[in-house]
């Protein structure tokens, strides 16, 4: 009988062994990360025995094409290096080394992950990405979060144990005792690259969305495949990777939905320059006070059927308010929020604007404050080079106020920044001083501006409603580290706050608007949960206006232009929001979006664009926070698609400098 010419087809060679025992034991661990996040998405779940097998089968595809992106690497060397060399020295350092360092590497990610569900009920994805840039904040939280050393020896144990499983296994002994030739290791290697080569070219994370219900979608992916496509998708081209329409027909509808009675739109077809009049009364010009509360969902508060008595203050300051009962954030971070109440713009696909490239000198409220006459301010409690909060807003006009710790970056800064000295910190984490301490800093700073007898903006935000939660001792009756203790802890300082400020003689001239940056908790069925983007927002200490609620569907971008208009302001305007109280019932609108899929909320119904140019409508059930998959209505489409593709043409295009937009 013949001999098999192509035995080593069957048989993986001895030089593989190590790669072999690598791969099987992160598939192991990515088995056992998929069934603990199963359990803890189970409450969100629409179990059935085919969506359980299909998460699981699409899961184990997604890993596996994941891993080759290392083992195609790892092959290459096992390919290259002559069979003279298998076993000598530099051979057993490498390898030995670059197994535990990459199975440090995985074990830590996979440890990371359940955190990381726990709080976006996502797998890795551009916070992620973001994240990495903060090593500071990260690892200070991580190790505020948890016990740091207990991590770090598990991490170590479970290295350890893998180590001994591989050696007892012969893993070692195979790889580096062998004779293969090049041949006997190139086929299994074809199967690695060719592999490789699908995924990378052919395979992206949407084929891994097969449910209507998002966390099955996300369960199905790798965490690592879906690290890397979020690094490679931080930036996104509205026009080449969603559906548009011809410009000047986008902008016609545009107009048509930002103009009332008191625009007039300056000659530009493709632009939404204008002048916003309000000549009934005399204007007013008092200081201003911006307090974006920290991931406070409008579910905290009473008045949205919280039973727990959380929020009292802000309930009891809400009451007392012109509160927007029904506004809606646009996103799920910080600095989307942030985004939103700057630029009142509409959450463009991709990274937010305050950390892309080219956003210096944009038109943004603290212009309009500028038209006035007004000082403006941002105060942060930690460093705001996180996130580039530093940079956007020094290059927007703002001088900073915070806890400053980078020193290396201050040639970026055109604008004054003041820090937040030791003296006045009584207690910080990972994200910088307590709420306490930065109200604190809020009213030292109001006192000196106050001197000047110029009306101040100060654009302020809260940090101590976020994980760890953790905060200084004696405010509240618990130090239990938990969400509703960190709420209840931010709401403590926040009545606090007004306490003191009552007392400030530039109190009864000043106005504060209050909203949260974003909900506390985006989780749900639905990648666009509507219900997990409601938020309080209040104006509060306006004079001569009688406590009220305004019940009309706005958006976070709205809230400075309503301010503009109860104040009585003329001013040139190249914002997207509008005043909601002279909003037409076919204006009404919400925008809800994440990273790469983009929503508009309106007239119960939410049309969805996403990549590949695809779109979805839904029908919304706020009540049971369903959505119904509808037919989509054509023109809710292009009214959808006309916010989101013109806000990027006129920030790519530079329409929104201010040098582009000002009238001289």
């Amino acid at each position: 009988m013949a001999k098999n010419p192509f035995p080593e087809l069957f048989i993986l060679p001895k030089r593989l062994q190590l790669l072999k025992i690598f791969s099987f034991t992160i598939l192991f661990f990515s088995f056992v990360v998929r069934v603990v996040l199963y359990f803890l998405s189970i409450e969100y779940l629409n179990f059935s025995v085919f969506h359980l097998i299909k998460i699981f089968f699409l899961g184990f595809l997604f890993d596996i094409g994941s891993l080759t992106y290392l083992l195609s690497i790892y092959a290459i060397y096992l390919l290259i290096v002559p069979t003279k060399f298998h076993g000598k020295k530099i051979d057993r350092i490498f390898q030995k080394f670059s197994f535990g360092l990459f199975m440090f590497i995985y074990i830590f990610s996979f440890l990371a992950e359940i955190p990381f569900w726990q709080e976006y009920q996502r797998r890795y994805n551009f916070i992620a990405v973001d994240y990495l840039l903060y090593t500071y904040e990260v690892i200070e939280n991580i190790h505020q979060s948890f016990p740091l050393p207990l991590l770090i020896g598990l991490i170590v144990l479970i290295l350890y144990l893998c180590i001994r499983y591989a050696s007892k296994k012969g893993a070692y002994k195979s790889t580096f005792n062998n004779s293969d030739g090049f041949l006997t290791k190139l086929y299994p290697s074809l199967f690695i690259f060719i592999t490789f080569l699908i995924f990378h070219f052919f395979v992206d994370s949407d084929y891994a969305e097969f449910s209507p219900n998002n966390n099955e979608n996300e369960l199905s992916k790798s965490g690592v495949y879906a690290f890397f496509a979020a690094y490679k998708s931080n930036e996104l081209n509205y026009n080449e990777f969603y559906k548009t329409i011809p410009k000047d027909v986008a902008f016609q509808i545009l107009k048509t939905n930002l103009k009332n009675a008191n625009s007039t739109f300056i000659n530009d077809n493709n632009g939404i320059l204008r002048i916003e009049e309000n000549f009934e009364k005399k204007e007013e010009k008092p200081n201003v006070i911006f307090i974006g509360l920290e991931s406070m969902s409008g579910s905290f508060l009473k008045k949205y059927g919280n039973k727990l008595n959380l929020t009292p203050a802000i309930d009891s300051l809400q009451n007392n308010s012109i509160a927007f009962t029904n506004l809606y954030a646009t996103g799920t971070r910080t600095i989307r929020g942030l985004e939103s109440v700057s630029l009142s713009l509409p959450p463009t696909p991709g990274r937010s604007i305050v950390k892309r490239k080219n956003n210096e000198n944009l038109f943004n409220i603290g212009e309009v404050f500028k038209q006035k006459g007004y000082s403006r301010s941002f105060i942060y409690g930690g460093d705001s080079h996180f996130d580039n909060m530093l940079y956007f807003f020094s290059n927007n006009g703002f001088d900073i106020i915070d806890r400053k710790k980078n020193f290396r970056i201050n040639n970026q800064i055109p604008t004054q920044r003041v820090q937040i000295e030791d003296k006045d910190v009584t207690f910080e984490n990972a994200w910088g001083a307590c709420d306490e301490d930065i109200y604190n800093a809020t009213l030292r700073n109001a006192d000196l501006k106050a001197k000047s007898k110029k009306p101040f903006f100060f654009l302020m935000m809260t940090s101590s409603n976020h994980h760890p939660y953790t905060f200084s001792e004696g405010i509240i009756n618990s130090n239990e580290k938990t969400r509703n203790n960190a709420v209840k802890y931010s709401d403590k300082t926040f009545e606090r706050f007004f306490e003191k400020a009552k007392s400030k003689p530039w109190f009864k001239n000043t106005v504060f608007v209050v909203m949260a940056d974003h909900c506390s908790y985006s989780a749900g069925r639905t990648e666009l949960n509507i219900k997990n983007h409601h938020i309080p927002a209040f104006i509060f200490n306006l004079k001569n206006v009688e406590p009220q609620e305004v019940d009309k569907l706005s958006s976070q971008i709205d809230i400075f232009p309503t301010l503009f208009g109860y104040l009585n302001w003329s001013y040139q305007s190249n914002l997207y929001g509008l005043d909601i109280n002279k909003m037409e019932p076919h204006q009404e609108r919400a925008f809800i979006a994440n990273h790469r899929k983009v929503g508009l909320y309106k007239n119960k119904q939410l049309i969805v664009l996403e990549t590949k140019k695809k779109f979805k409508s839904y029908n919304v059930n706020i009540k049971e926070n369903s959505l119904l998959e509808t037919k989509t209505e054509s023109s809710l489409l292009y009214q959808a698609i006309s916010y989101y593709q013109t806000a990027f043409d006129l920030f790519k295009n530079n329409k929104l400098k201010v040098t582009n937009t000002t009238q001289k």
